[in-house]
């Protein structure tokens, strides 16, 4: 073992069983946080009125929202569902939708209704056909099934956003609207038409990530940090807060101070055992041959060594002058003896 190099030797006596093989857990980088958010700003952030025509834009409106009720009709020539659209809803909804676009998301669904199927009986009415199940069946059980399945249709907005809310700032001058969304979508909402893209912000990290790049999810987790230190009355340094949203993007990707973020930032044996789970990442070490080259700050703290930071950064070797021929030394003239005489004589 030098100080630079650490080598952890194989222990026969252990048992090998106990760490190898170790299943470790998988993170899904794709996964939703509980409540996210999104805080869209407007085009026009003064007008009340287009606050809400751009609000029924990405809230997500299903069929059954917006009709008064949907009939089984049954005649003796055919049979069909009537839905009856209310008309007062939609407006207060400030929804752009018509019966077209309506009978378009009906024929784009999951449910895959046929045109030939659908009929428009006037701008507010629907009559929709349905067809016997495969391999035989009763129609009325494909007109009750139909019937469940179509209010559940989205014919206005983003499918993944489950509500979007006004909020008005009337501080300080004229009330100033934006919409604060909650769902996912940041890329379908900044697309949005109304929405001021550049000013548009959500607290998943992972989807500013995947949207903007690494830089936008850096400044997303220094401002979350500092808005809820902020929130409990407490002040950081930015410059503190800068250094962690650093290391945890410094990789290239969003990791996680933990302990699966922690052994993909680093490869250090020693800062990984420091950590969590000290024994684990010790007995794998040893038993795989691995070396640690101690460069960090944890490791060094371990083997009590000089930290390469601050003044343990500094290496300097200077190359002294080649040393001179040693002078002769001369015999001075009161050190002679002759010159020196005995009281005696």
């Amino acid at each position: 073992m030098t100080l630079k190099t650490f080598h952890f030797a194989g222990v026969a006596s252990m048992n090998i069983t106990q760490g190898v093989p170790r299943v470790k857990e998988i993170i899904n980088a794709s996964r939703n946080i509980s409540t996210p958010i999104i805080t869209a700003e407007l085009v026009h952030p003064f007008d009340q009125e287009f606050a809400r025509r751009v609000k029924g834009r990405i809230e997500k409106t299903t069929l059954g929202e917006i009709t008064r009720h949907i009939d089984e009709m049954y005649l003796p020539d055919e049979c069909f569902l009537l839905i009856t659209l209310d008309a007062e809803r939609m407006r207060l909804l400030s929804l752009e939708v018509s019966v077209e676009s309506i009978v378009y998301s009906m024929c784009t669904s999951k449910l895959k209704v046929k045109p030939t199927n659908i009929q428009i009986v006037s701008e507010w009415a629907i009559k929709v056909h349905a067809e016997p199940a495969k391999g035989g069946g009763w129609l009325n059980m494909s007109l009750h099934q139909l019937c469940r399945n179509l209010p559940n249709i989205v014919v206005k907005g983003l499918p993944q956003v489950a509500r979007a809310v006004i909020a008005c700032d009337d501080t300080g001058g004229p009330t100033n609207y934006k919409l604060c969304v909650e769902g996912d979508g940041l890329r379908d909402v900044m697309a949005t038409y109304g929405i001021d893209g550049t000013k548009t912000t959500s607290n998943n990290i992972l989807e500013v990530f995947h949207t903007l790049g690494i830089e936008a999810a850096k400044s997303t987790i220094i401002s979350e940090i500092q808005g809820v230190m902020a929130g409990h009355g407490m002040s950081v340094d930015r410059r503190h807060v800068q250094l962690l949203a650093g290391q945890m993007t410094a990789r290239g990707e969003v990791l996680g101070i933990t302990r699966y973020g922690l052994a993909r930032m680093k490869e250090s044996v020693l800062n990984l055992a420091s950590f969590e789970k000290t024994a684990d990442h010790l007995f794998d070490a040893a038993y795989y041959g691995q070396q640690d080259c101690i460069e960090g700050v944890s490791e060094s703290i371990i083997l009590g060594v000089p930290a390469a930071i601050g003044t343990g950064v500094l290496q300097l070797l200077h190359r002294h002058p080649p040393a001179k021929e040693t002078p002769i030394r001369r015999e001075l003239l009161f050190d002679r003896r002759e010159f020196h005489n005995s009281i005696w004589d």
